[in-house]
This record gives structure tokens, sequence and C-alpha cells, in this order.
């Protein structure tokens, strides 16, 4: 049933009510709007970019998979990190980074080194080959970027990003203080309610 059809048959006193699943804590502090719309809200917009890549991915004929893309960039970031690192930042299993290397790997774009000190560690670098994949990549970004930004000015960008940028601050240092050893002693079953993610980050 498409909601306009069903609109007129909800009581009016469940109308009222606030039907998007937040948390009701969120809304004591009479700020409806917020706590209503700021999880959609992020949610939608991860997707959306998630969609303009692929799409976009497809119109230019980028050779690799969007989280192919994503270890790519990261490593590029970050030449020399661990597999355990890139599987942490993306939110992997251990197996499903190694399936994601092994067709880097294979494409060589991607090259798996052993750490200096340590035999147990498996370093990433990328190949020479990888170079304009990498370019591909960030052109793609950009022009995400002017498309979700488009008609806002400078300053409200930069306030978009560092709003962005505060929030992630806070839920990664509760994340953080949630999964220490303190925190799991006095709360033992924090762990199997937040299994150490962020619910709003999940997609």
């Amino acid at each position: 049933m498409a909601p306009s059809d069903a609109a007129h048959r909800v009581r009016p006193e469940i109308e009222r009510r606030n039907l998007t699943a937040e948390p009701e804590f969120e809304q004591a502090d009479g700020q409806s709007g917020f706590g209503r719309n700021f999880g959609f809200l992020t949610h939608d917009v991860s997707r959306l970019i998630k969609r303009r890549f692929d799409r976009k991915a497809r119109q230019t004929g980028l050779p690799i998979t969007r989280r192919q893309a994503s270890v790519v960039l990261y490593i590029a970031r970050n030449e020399g990190v661990s597999q355990s690192e890139v599987a942490t930042w993306l939110d992997l299993e251990p197996i499903a980074l190694v399936r994601l290397l092994d067709k880097l790997s294979d494409d060589g774009l991607v090259e798996r080194r052993a750490h200096p000190t340590d035999r147990r560690v498996r370093t990433l670098w990328l190949t020479p080959d990888a170079g304009p994949v990498v370019t591909q990549i960030l052109a793609i970004n950009k022009a995400i970027r002017e498309e979700a930004f488009a008609g806002m000015p400078a300053h409200a960008r930069d306030a978009a990003i560092d709003i962005l940028d505060g929030i992630k601050g806070n839920l990664t240092r509760r994340e953080e203080a949630d999964g220490s050893p303190a925190a799991a002693a006095v709360e033992p079953d924090r762990v199997d309610r937040h299994n150490g993610k962020v619910a709003i980050a999940s997609s």
C-alpha cells in the first residue's frame, strides 16, 4: 500500500507520532526535526554517493569495483599499511579483504610484501600500473563532490565538512570508550549490543 493510500486511515494520534524508529530520547530536547531526519539523511547521502560512483565508474570505464577502489585509494594514501588495518577501516572480515586483494593483485594493481620486522604481517603497496587508476578514482570523487555541493557557497561546504568531521570524532571516541577493556568489564553485554560498529554507518 502506498503511503498516500494509507494516510487517511491512520488515527490522528498515530499521525503525530515520530515513525522514523529513531530513539525517543532524541526527541526530549524539543528538536524533533533533528531526531527525525539525521539518521535517514546520512544514510541516504551515503547511498546516493555510492550510486553516483558506480554510475560514473561505468561511464568512465573504471576497471575495478567501488569496494576495490576504496582499498586502492586507502593504500595510495597509506603505502605499506597492513592488511588488518585496511580490513578494520573498510569494516570487512579478513577473508573478504583477502578476496579483494587477490583480485587487485591479479590485475597488477596491488603488491603484498612481508613486514620488515614481523613475519606474520603482510603490508600493501601499489604497483606503477595503479597510478592511472588512482587518478581516475580521484577524478570521479571530485565530480561527485561538485555534484553534492552544487549551489552551495564555499563557507557552507566547509561548515558541512567540519560538522561531519566533528560527528565522526564524537562517535569514534564513544566507540573506543565502549570497546575498551574497562568498559567491557563494567558492561559485559555491551559488546553483544554494539558489536564494535556504529549502526548509522552500516549499509
